[in-house]
């Protein structure tokens, strides 16, 4: 049980506790209350402004829609106004440009297609709005005056400031690839600069709002005449200067005025001056005569103009490239891109012509040339095919993209340059075969013939065409090997066309050396030819191109002169013979000489006497140009004759052979080794 006192205090805590909770119930309804009233006062302002603002809305919406509708008009009336103002405008377009179109655009021309650009739009809104008016005729007929008056300032300013590029400057553009010393790129500037953009604000013009293509035709027209008059002017230039001072020039590049150039000789092409001085070099150490004929016209003969057209043709075609290259980029910026292929085939057309023209002209020349056998002209063809296949890549270059025609032009005359020059070469084989001339012209001291000297002085030519000659060869051959010849088949060909040359060469001087009555002269002319072959080759490095198909080519020749030697050694045996040994009468020393022993001795001496001054008289008029040869001949023989003649006259010289021993005993063995260093001596 729970005692009374804990019972007690218990039951006044949970009546405080009662208490407590009823005024925290007392508090929360009272706090109820007073929320009450305050929502019902805030729904009761809520509705009161709703009110308000529903009359507001309504007032002001109306007035919004007033407003808005007014500023509507108002935009309305400001774009009316505006386009009546340019509407109007364009009526006052025609009087406004009229006299600026009437003077022209000449030194205005940003104001001129400032107004052509207004007179393009008043066209566009008559047509489009007004396309009976009077007002677009005259619009119309104002445009096409102020586009007439462009064409012809185009036309003016083309004309006017297209010049013609100097010689000098050409042979600048041209040596500027081959000078390592150069120390600027040579540029040409066919049109001033203020010009050029003028004639390219022109041009887009026509294209963009004249529609017209006229002004590309007046373009090519007018370039193409500048590109072939420069390039007639440089070959007029090769004609002046070789008549003036021998030499055509190029003017040095780097630092300095293009009106005052520095001379310098321009690279000649390899043509047959470079033979001809080794032919000149050769005469001077005494290996030819030439006074033999010939049906083939002397090389050495040949006249400087040959050279001089031949050069300036090679220079033309560089010319053309350099200058073709320079109207391309010209052209490009002038005429739109879809236009520029097809106006720069018709511009190059006069100046490609002219070149192709020339240079059939000069496949039609070597034509007649080999009918008359002159084919120191046929050789021009050399250098000029050689040129126009270093050539060739930057023509193709030049050429991409225009017409089939144009680009075979250079191909049809490289083929033809080919086929000739192959007819030149076999013609001057079959003709070193078949010279006809054996009776007639023959050198009578037995020097060197002039056929000789012309077919080495032609095979030396060859050395600085040793590719172009053994491609025209290659180009004849029908096998199939041939459409793809490598560079050392066409060495082959060439070292057996040079082989043939040599063959034929031989077989003729053998053939013209039985006209000769001599055998002795007969020997002396062939070892003249063959040792001027020989030593013709040796100098001229012919050598080692026969070399590829002969090795013992000069072996060959060699034992050819030696033989001769040995041919012309035998004439002297009619004079030895009299006195050698075996010939000579056999006595007892002491023992007094019978009538018939001293008349054979008599008969020796005089047949020596004899023998000796008639071929001393005959041989004296004969020629060895090579000293080195003459002198080893004339020792040799000496040598034999001396020895013989020395013995005999040792033996005999002293015998009581007759009372008058000087009638028989006339020379001396050094008179007769005299006599003999006096052999081959016109002068002596």
């Amino acid at each position: 049980m729970i005692p009374p006192q804990e019972a007690s205090a218990r039951r006044r805590e949970i009546e405080d506790k009662l208490k407590q909770e009823e005024e925290t119930l007392s508090f929360i309804r009272d706090s109820l209350e007073k929320s009450d009233q305050l929502t019902k006062n805030m729904v009761s302002i809520l509705s009161s402004f709703e009110s308000r603002l529903m009359k507001l809305e309504n007032s002001i919406i109306p007035v919004h829609k007033q407003t808005e509708n007014l500023q509507r008009l108002q935009e309305n009336v400001e774009k009316t106004l505006s386009c009546l103002d340019h509407v109007i405008s364009y009526y006052h377009v025609a009087s406004d440009t009229e006299k600026i179109i009437r003077e022209g655009p000449t030194g205005r021309l940003e104001e001129y297609l400032g107004s052509m650009a207004k007179i393009q739009k008043a066209v566009e809104y008559f047509q489009d709005n007004s396309p009976d008016s009077p007002e677009l005729n005259k619009v119309k007929l104002l445009f096409e005056r102020g586009k007439e008056a462009l064409e012809s300032e185009f036309r003016s300013l083309m004309t006017r400031h297209s010049k013609v590029v100097s010689p000098v400057l050409i042979l600048d553009l041209i040596s500027g690839d081959d000078d390592l010393e150069a120390q600027e790129d040579v540029t040409l500037e066919h049109l001033p600069e203020s010009v050029l953009q003028d004639v390219i604000r022109i041009s887009r013009w026509l294209v963009e709002y004249g529609r017209n293509q006229d002004f590309m035709n007046v373009y090519y027209q007018i370039r193409s005449s500048q590109l072939d008059r420069s390039i007639k002017g440089l070959k007029e230039h090769f004609h002046k200067s070789s008549s003036s001072s021998g030499v055509p020039y190029s003017p040095a590049i780097p630092n300095k005025r293009k009106d005052t150039p520095t001379k310098k000789p321009v690279k000649r092409p390899g043509t047959i001056r470079k033979a001809q001085n080794l032919l000149k070099q050769y005469s001077q150490h005494g290996l030819d005569g030439k006074k033999g004929g010939s049906n083939l016209i002397p090389l050495e003969g040949r006249d400087d103009m040959l050279d001089v057209e031949t050069d300036a043709y090679i220079h033309c075609v560089s010319a053309f490239v350099k200058l073709a290259q320079s109207e391309y980029r010209l052209l490009a910026d002038i005429i739109p891109e879809h236009h520029q292929k097809k106006t720069f085939d018709s511009l190059i057309q006069d100046a490609l012509d002219g070149l192709m023209l020339e240079g059939e002209n000069i496949v039609s020349a070597a034509r007649k040339a080999i009918v008359r056998h002159d084919f120191s002209t046929v050789l021009t063809v050399f250098p000029i095919l050689r040129h126009l296949k270093q050539t060739k890549p930057e023509f193709d270059q030049v050429l991409q993209g225009t017409a089939a025609s144009t680009k075979n032009k250079l191909p049809g005359l490289i083929t033809s340059m080919e086929t000739i020059g192959a007819k030149a070469l076999e013609d001057f084989a079959d003709n070193i075969k078949n010279d006809p001339d054996k009776e007639y012209n023959m050198p009578k001291d037995g020097t060197v013939h002039e056929l000789t000297s012309n077919a080495i002085l032609f095979l030396q030519q060859l050395l600085d065409f040793q590719e172009t000659a053994g491609a025209m060869l290659a180009s004849q051959e029908t096998s199939s090997s041939a459409t793809s010849y490598s560079s050392e088949f066409s060495k082959r060909l060439l070292s057996t066309y040079i082989c043939k040359v040599l063959g034929n060469l031989q077989l003729n001087l053998l053939s013209k050396s039985k006209v000769y009555e001599d055998p002795a002269l007969s020997a002396i002319f062939l070892h003249n030819n063959y040792n001027y072959i020989l030593k013709s080759l040796e100098k001229s490095e012919l050598i080692q191109l026969v070399a590829v198909t002969q090795k013992t080519a000069e072996r060959s020749y060699r034992e050819h002169i030696e033989q001769q030697i040995q041919t012309y050694q035998r004439s002297w045996l009619k004079v030895t013979d009299y006195i050698a040994e075996k010939n000579l009468p056999v006595f007892q020393p002491g023992v007094k000489l019978r009538d018939k022993e001293r008349q054979i001795i008599k008969e020796r001496f005089k047949g020596f006497n004899d023998g000796l001054e008639e071929l001393c008289k005959i041989q004296k008029a004969w020629a060895i140009p090579d000293t080195e040869q003459r002198d080893r001949i004339r020792q040799a023989q000496k040598t034999i004759v001396k020895e013989t003649y020395g013995a005999f006259l040792q033996k005999f010289g002293s015998v009581p052979f007759t009372k008058n021993p000087e009638k028989y005993i006339k020379y001396g063995v050094e008179q007769v080794g005299d006599m003999i260093n006096r052999l081959f001596d016109t002068s002596a």
